[in-house]
């Protein structure tokens, strides 16, 4: 994401809480036979996964494995109505299980196709299934619900930029991370829980939805919106994502787009929609998207190993909230999206996170810097590989330009890396002070080993969720050394160490 300017830890799985909405749709389909309930004990799902920095984010007792999202958007009413179906294997006995869902309205939600009955507190929604759901069943809900998603304004953790669902002029923008993406459908909101996706999403004609995945296909046919008096005629598209993606890099954007497509010099496809209002400033627009996104996808591509998913890409939006243009791009998976025209470092900076972050996700928010490190390095080894200043050089000027104590009171080197906290997670220490931790560690371990950790990171952990420990373990195996006290100092303690 790119703002303004031990042993294995398993999360637990939990049930729900929610907000308003109007009409759209969740459900959960049983395909086993149902055993006989007075000999198995049902309980309820947890309501959350059990994160330290978002107690109530994801859920227990179940593990989403397909997200169907049936959309319709109507940018004159801001009004969203949908029908999500989760796919979902039971992890325990279910009684009943929860979904994240911030504002809307629920209409009905089914269990299997019967209808279950529900209940709302805050963003957690209480599914209760006519009959309890066996450890081990596939099942499927489908919620159906709608209303005016919500825009999340004023959180510290993003130090008060507009995230999550955003309305624009002619649609839509959305940047879900770190948990926006229950502002607009019934999740289980957390990395933990990856998943699958496919996508319809209707929208009046003359404008275009863009989303994570290929476009399978698009038509322009009647449709009713629920604001609007009489049918009216609209354009269906069809996406699909069939690779493991956490619910924060889901995007949704909707409006006027000019596209281009094609293949990167090493064969990756390429989708890049640029609104046609930053061309009417910037003309090159389209081309500096596609082509930079082509570079750097194969750059990290030769550097990291093969790309992870069916399409790199670019949504470059002239997103603005209350009049103010956003300042925030991000790694949405496949095609990451752009509120305004970025320069090169962005671009480069949220293409590496389709390796770190994207593919090998957090099993923890607390472990954010296995993606904003690892990015951050990148885009200082873009620089580098662009003739720019060294990345040896680079964090050694970030070093000697922060003080320990700051005299302004700065938390800089009071953040602890491997564990930021929450209101702090995107600091800066957690972007260039933990790229400055992988290059020092680059300089003890030499290049060849560092390299091969990297890539030998992305390969075993590809499509999984991974935690720091996992990675220091992995450091020491690939390097041969013994590093627990590097890391003890750099990314398990606050204050300035001296240079190594």
């Amino acid at each position: 994401m790119a703002l303004r300017r031990s042993p294995q830890v398993r999360l637990r799985r939990t049930p729900g809480r929610v907000l308003p909405l109007t009409l759209a749709a969740v459900s959960v389909v049983a395909l086993a036979p149902a055993a006989s309930a007075d000999r198995v004990r049902f309980t309820p799902g947890a309501s959350g996964v059990g994160d330290a920095y978002f107690p109530l984010e994801g859920n227990g007792g179940y593990d989403a494995q397909h997200y169907n999202l049936d959309l319709k958007y109507d940018p004159d009413f801001d009004q969203l109505d949908g029908v999500v179906t989760i796919t979902a294997r039971a992890t325990q006995n279910l009684s009943s299980f929860n979904l994240d869902l911030q504002g809307m309205d629920v209409a009905r939600v089914k269990v299997d196709k019967k209808k279950a009955s529900f209940k709302r507190r805050g963003q957690e929604l209480t599914v209760t299934p006519r009959k309890g759901i066996r450890k081990g069943r596939i099942f499927k809900v489908s919620v159906t619900y709608g209303g005016v998603p919500q825009t999340i304004v004023g959180s510290p953790i993003v130090f008060g930029s507009p995230y999550g669902f955003l309305h624009t002029p002619d649609g839509a923008f959305v940047g879900a991370e770190p948990n926006g993406a229950s502002t607009w459908f019934p999740s289980n909101d957390h990395p933990i829980d990856k998943a699958r996706y496919d996508y319809t999403i209707t929208v009046p004609k003359g404008l275009s939805a863009v989303t994570n995945g290929v476009l399978k296909s698009q038509k322009t046919q009647a449709v009713s919106f629920s604001r609007r008096r009489s049918a009216t005629q609209a354009s269906v598209f069809k996406w699909h994502e069939d690779s493991p993606m956490a619910t924060y890099l889901t995007t949704l954007d909707i409006g006027k787009w000019t596209v281009r497509t094609g293949k990167t010099p090493l064969g990756t496809p390429n989708y890049t929609a640029v609104d046609p209002a930053l061309i009417a400033s910037q003309p090159n627009a389209v081309d500096f998207f596609f082509d930079t996104t082509n570079e750097a996808t194969d750059l990290w591509t030769k550097t990291y190993g093969p790309y992870p998913f069916n399409t790199t890409g670019a949504i470059a939006d002239d997103a603005q909230f209350n009049g103010q243009p956003l300042g925030f791009s991000l790694e949405t998976q496949g095609k990451p999206v752009y509120s305004a025209v970025r320069n090169t470092l962005t671009i480069a900076h949220e293409l590496a996170h389709q390796w770190f972050g994207d593919s090998v996700s957090v099993a923890r928010w607390q472990d954010i810097w296995l993606n904003e490190s690892f990015a951050t390095w990148s885009h200082l080894w873009w620089v580098e590989k662009h003739g720019g200043a060294t990345v040896a050089d680079a964090v050694r000027a970030t070093y000697n330009a922060r003080p320990f104590p700051d005299p302004a009171g700065a938390p800089w080197w009071s953040v602890v890396i491997a564990n930021p906290q929450r209101d702090t997670m995107f600091n800066n220490r957690v972007y260039n002070g933990g790229a400055m931790v992988l290059q020092f560690l680059r300089e003890r371990i030499g290049d060849e080993k560092f390299f091969l950790l990297l890539r030998t990171w992305v390969k075993k952990y590809a499509d999984k969720n991974v935690t720091t420990e996992q990675f220091t373990a992995l450091a020491n195996q690939v390097s041969g050394q013994d590093l627990t006290q590097f890391f003890k100092t750099w990314i398990y303690s606050p204050g300035k160490p001296p240079l190594p």
